[in-house]
């Protein structure tokens, strides 16, 4: 029997163990993809405990917590105390075998408080005690955390009418060597049948400068938007849509219904889908001409649960994976990118891992000459990123398109602790890989394996993003 968690866990072959700990386990993580706040980057954030760093917005240990039936008091109530919480997640988490969340919160556990032992009901006294006094270390902060992670580059998500205020105090503070850039993310912008559109559109004609009345209007507030970004070093723009969209509509028509929908009015299927089209095969070119990275995801499907919608609101871990046939769409839109010659790098996800297929055989279709992985398919995203998620994502990579091309891991998250989820990504790929070789699919060429898996684990990242880390 293979103790718990050891240094070689997952690591099941010697090759697997050699490409890991002489290759992949000391180089720099590159978190382009993620959900941090550049506010508490910049205050140097410090925690009291650990509830504070797991259990405030994690909405994956929220769904567990729910699962187990624990009151929503314990979870994003105000009035139950942080101790308790952690508790009562201490509590369920034994019954997370073959959850990801386990692995997570053991690795976390080891990388940043030193504790070897097991989270559950009888040794969670031990562990909030032994949290509490780590976080009262100098090096326990948010820019300690980052630092002690090796963590070179962080992409995080903005609106555009975000004014980047601490990416610019950020930037200017020369005592911390991580780059934190913005990625640009329109998607309230686009949504024209949200309740907060009419509020929306006032706060980005103000940010852009001039009042936004029609399609063209959209288009030069967001390019402005752009422009104001890039000065802050972006690399990257993020889409979030429920399902990939290809439809048609004359400018009047358009224009029309930005209009109704900036009066609150409702507009038709068709309307919403013809200005999320146009305005997506606008922002593709704007990417390409700056040279940023455009990442689509889709296949979500947003708050099916409407009382606790009503209650908690957005974002509070009732989402789920939304299957949806988007793939003619899909095609469209790229196909109208790489004929106006204005496709930028794209990075494609989808909630649905059945979709993996389609991706790997999309992409193979549009990639670019003189330029390795211009279209990627995206590391297994949200409920995706389980250990058979990446290895049923990274199996379909290598068997319809080239995993040496691979961009890698992101974390997707709002945690500061979550880095540790390049570790688990990282020992994935050296046992795949290293059960390749094994069975004999695969020389044991060291020379060529340790560049395969740094490139996946950080160059490929580093190049396909242009930079300078």
């Amino acid at each position: 029997m293979t103790e718990f968690m050891t240094k070689d866990f997952l690591l099941d072959t010697e090759v697997a163990k050699k490409l890991y700990h002489d290759f992949a386990e000391n180089l720099p993580i590159i978190d382009y993809h993620c959900h941090v706040s550049p506010k508490e980057i910049y205050e140097d954030l410090r925690f009291e405990n650990i509830t504070q760093l797991w259990l405030y917005g994690d909405h994956y240990k929220w769904r567990l917590m729910r699962s187990n039936g624990v009151s929503e008091d314990y979870i994003t109530g105000k009035n139950t105390s942080d101790k308790d919480k952690f508790l009562k997640f201490a509590e369920l988490l034994p019954k997370a075998i073959g959850n990801p969340m386990y692995h997570w919160c053991h690795f976390e556990l080891k990388r940043y408080f030193g504790y070897e032992g097991v989270l559950n009901a009888d040794t969670a006294e031990e562990v909030w005690n032994i949290t509490c006094e780590k976080l009262k270390e100098e090096d326990m902060s948010v820019r300690g955390i980052i630092k002690k992670s090796n963590v070179a580059f962080i992409g995080t998500t903005d609106d555009p009418a975000d004014t980047l205020e601490y990416h610019k105090k950020i930037a200017e503070d020369e005592s911390f060597k991580t780059v934190v850039a913005p990625s640009f993310r329109p998607d309230k912008a686009f949504n024209l049948n949200a309740p907060f559109y009419p509020e929306y559109i006032k706060t980005l004609s103000e940010a852009a400068g001039f009042e936004i009345d029609g399609i063209d209007s959209l288009k030069e507030a967001l390019y402005r938007r752009m422009k104001h970004f890039d000065a802050y070093g972006c690399k990257a723009s993020d889409h979030g849509i429920n399902y990939p969209v290809y439809e048609k509509m004359s400018k009047a028509e358009m224009n029309s219904a930005i209009q109704k929908a900036t009066k609150g009015e409702k507009v038709t299927l068709r309307e919403l889908e013809a200005v999320q089209t146009e305005m997506i095969l606008f922002c593709s070119e704007r990417y390409s001409e700056l040279g940023w990275a455009m990442q689509i995801h889709y296949n979500c499907m947003r708050n099916p649960n409407t009382a606790m919608f009503n209650k908690l609101g957005p974002d509070t871990g009732f989402d789920c994976i939304g299957p949806c046939n988007g793939s003619v769409a899909l095609a469209k839109l790229l196909d109208e990118m790489y004929s106006g010659g204005k496709m930028p790098k794209i990075i494609l996800y989808s909630l649905d891992a059945g979709d993996n297929a389609f991706i790997d055989t999309l992409m193979g279709a549009f990639q670019r000459e003189g330029y390795p992985g211009t279209v990627q398919h995206g590391s297994a995203w949200w409920f995706n990123d389980t250990k058979n998620g990446m290895r049923e994502q990274m199996i379909s990579l290598a068997s319809l398109g080239l995993l040496g091309n691979f961009v890698g891991m992101l974390t997707d998250s709002r945690s500061f602790l979550s880095y540790t989820r390049h570790e688990y990504f990282r020992r994935i790929l050296c046992q795949l890989i290293g059960q390749w070789v094994e069975a004999g699919e695969y020389p044991a060429d060291m020379a060529a394996l340790s560049k395969i898996v740094e490139d996946i684990s950080f160059c490929n990242a580093k190049r396909f993003f242009s930079l300078e880390v």
